[in-house]
């Protein structure tokens, strides 16, 4: 989920002093490098129809959409959404548990989101957001002719590209899964990898109402899907999981023959039956949004030139962090080879997977919701050459994304155990597999700021259409990432390789942070860092202090007897109570030590509270 240097009396050099901005950026656009607009144009860097006066001098972008209370209402809509999705996978998981079927569903789930990535993901985000955001502020139709040709070609490659994987679902498996997995996840794969198609849909739909700024319907409408697939689940568990006669060892779906045909149809055609009607519930905010989509064939109205060369690099970043997906699942596969009868339970790529979505839990409903909201403001800015806008934008996005992470990675690590054990011991999830999780879920909440910071950085050089920089400066931080799993799974005891894989994920993260930050600082100034640091140095000594507390009420917590669910009834209040608790010192804390954000917030909610 990466340069040019600086040096005096270079380029970026001017005889009355360092100038701030890309004056020496080799990959910045030199103005009046397209051609005069023309009839055919609408290729969202100069206007259709007739040509209109230069625009007056930039004007700061309007602020009554503020970006943070675009950010909390993305952010609300993301909270759901991540709550119903995070929902999905406790149902599913307690479905079919995290033996050799859950491991199977998860291997081939990756398949459609990863090969999507692959094929034109990667490009979408990088590119294409910023490309409609120009078409709309540019072109004389808000940038429609644009979009309806990008959607056309995009349907045209997706829907290939979706044919040719879902043909070689058995050759993929073959990299993917152990020898025991592979049959499960080929059929598995046959009924999800169509999915690559409406994955592809649902990334552009969402940037034409993102570069609208209609952020609602992007955030809240995968809250279907979620519903969808929790049906999905509970129906499952009815129908197989409830009656099912465990092995001579006590599990559950743990072997091939415990595997049905109508179990697989029903997992693999639900699943991507919700993101058929996650698509189609865009329709209505489009048309809420002026946009409505026609079939276009005249694809040179697009700036295809600028499309592939942007596109090469970034599909070059994209098939290395890919190989880093395929290199994590298969590690964590490969791993639980390792399990034996009477041994320790050895978690796989579902523990791995469930912990990761606990930790986008947390970055979707931060960071991306911060990212969303300034991205089109990171695009006008950097498309002016407004760059000290840009920084201010990016430093904005960090500290805030910071002051609200930092307590939800306390809670990661205070209170682990309580909470994997309340989120995800149920049905065919059994105990040993939900505290395994809740280790791993400990070193997601050491890795999750780096990571959250990393992609808010990197979005600030998409912001600048600049897709070979974070290319360059990924391949060593990809390196890394994938000698750390080849490490942890060559030293580590099987039981911990799954710990070691998101060790392994923090080093790369933090990497990636640092180079990017050297990199921005060369490209657009300041970025405001010392601020920053000083806020960051405190909100995390605001957490320790919070963390502490609430894992020493972990540890004095009573122990309820199993009957009647009353150690179920327990996990849920030590994990609610010292929660609360937690986020009660974190935020006392934070007003001791004067975190400016704290202070922002109070402002925030007695303003609501007047109304």
């Amino acid at each position: 989920m990466a340069e040019p240097s600086a040096r005096p009396g270079g380029p970026g050099h001017s005889p009355s002093g360092p100038v701030r901005g890309p004056q020496g950026n080799p990959h910045r656009t030199p103005p009046n490098a397209y051609p005069p607009p023309g009839p055919q144009t609408g290729n969202g860097y100069a206007p259709i129809g007739n040509p209109v006066p230069p625009p007056a001098a930039p004007q700061p972008a309007p602020q009554g959409k503020n970006v943070v209370r675009s950010s909390l209402l993305m952010g609300a809509g993301s909270l759901v959404s991540r709550v119903t999705g995070f929902g999905r996978t406790v149902v599913i998981s307690a479905a079919i548990g995290a033996g050799l079927l859950g491991n199977s569903y998860t291997t081939a789930q990756y398949f459609p989101q990863m090969i999507y990535e692959l094929v034109l993901g990667g490009v979408f985000a990088s590119i294409i957001m910023p490309l409609f955001v120009k078409a709309h502020k540019n072109d004389a139709d808000g940038g429609d002719a644009f979009a309806q040709r990008l959607l056309t070609l995009a349907a045209l490659v997706l829907g290939g590209a979706a044919l040719i994987v879902t043909l070689c679902a058995p050759l993929i498996s073959l990299f993917m899964a152990n020898p025991a997995q592979r049959d499960l996840v080929t059929e598995f794969s046959y009924y999800m990898l169509p999915a690559l198609l409406l994955y592809g849909l649902f990334a552009i739909l969402s940037g034409v109402l993102n570069s609208r700024e209609h952020f609602g319907a992007p955030m809240w409408v995968p809250i279907i899907n979620n519903l969808v697939v929790i049906t999905v689940g509970a129906v499952f568990y009815v129908v197989y999981t409830r009656d099912a006669v465990p092995d001579a060892n006590g599990d559950i779906f743990n072997s091939a023959d415990q595997v049905t045909n109508g179990m697989i149809l029903l997992l693999g055609a639900g699943t991507t039956l919700g993101v058929v009607i996650q698509v189609l519930c865009l329709a209505p905010a489009l048309r809420r949004a002026g946009f409505h989509w026609r079939l276009r064939f005249d694809f040179k109205g697009l700036p295809l030139a600028d499309i592939r060369r942007l596109a090469a690099w970034t599909l070059l970043f994209v098939v290395a962090n890919q190989i880093a997906v395929m290199a994590v699942i298969k590690v964590a596969n490969l791993a639980v080879e390792g399990q034996t009868d009477d041994g320790p339970f050895v978690p796989g790529v579902t523990v791995y997977n469930n912990a990761y979505l606990m930790m986008m839990m947390a970055h979707g409903i931060v960071a991306v919701s911060v990212i969303t909201a300034l991205m089109p403001r990171m695009t006008r800015a950097a498309d002016d050459r407004r760059w000290p806008e840009l920084a201010d934008h990016l430093s904005n996005g960090i500290r805030l994304a910071s002051f609200l992470l930092v307590p939800i990675a306390a809670a990661f690590i205070a209170l682990h155990e309580p909470i994997a054990l309340m989120i995800f011991q149920w049905g065919a999830y059994e105990p040993e597999q939900a505290v395994a999780t809740g280790q791993v879920l400990l070193m997601a909440g050491i890795v999750l700021l780096p990571f959250s910071i990393s992609q808010l950085q990197i979005y600030a050089f998409y912001a600048q259409t600049d897709t070979r920089t974070v290319a360059v400066f990924n391949f060593p931080v990809i390196a890394i990432r994938i000698g750390g799993y080849l490490l942890a799974f060559a030293f580590l005891p099987a039981q911990w390789v799954v710990v070691g894989l998101f060790a392994a994920n923090g080093v790369s993260y933090l990497v990636s942070l640092l180079l990017s930050m050297g990199l921005l600082r060369k490209r657009i100034g300041l970025l405001g860092m010392r601020k920053t640091m000083s806020g960051l140095v405190r909100t995390t000594t605001a957490a320790a202090v919070a963390g502490a507390v609430a894992y020493g009420g972990w540890l004095l917590w009573p122990d309820l007897p199993a009957e009647g669910g009353m150690a179920k009834l327990g996990q849920f209040a030590a994990s609610i109570v010292l929660g609360i608790v937690l986020l009660g010192v974190y935020f006392a804390a934070c007003l001791v030590l004067r975190v400016t954000e704290t202070a922002s917030l109070q402002a925030t909610v007695r303003a609501k509270l007047r109304r």
